[in-house]
């Protein structure tokens, strides 16, 4: 079973340092990653602009 010292065994370099499935840290960074990214592009989606129509139309 994966115990606090589940990840000394590997040696990790570059993003996978930060970004793995095998630590603890790993996944808790994995998941605050999907969440910000979730959250970028509901705030992308809600403070987009509108686009303009005019209020009164000439017949």
């Amino acid at each position: 079973m994966a115990g606090h010292d589940a990840g000394t065994q590997y040696q990790f370099t570059g993003i996978q340092k930060y970004f793995n499935s095998y630590t603890i840290t790993g996944r808790r960074n994995c998941v605050l990653a999907t969440y910000a990214s979730i959250a970028m592009i509901f705030l992308y989606f809600k403070l987009k602009p509108k686009k303009q129509t005019p209020a009164v139309t000439q017949k």
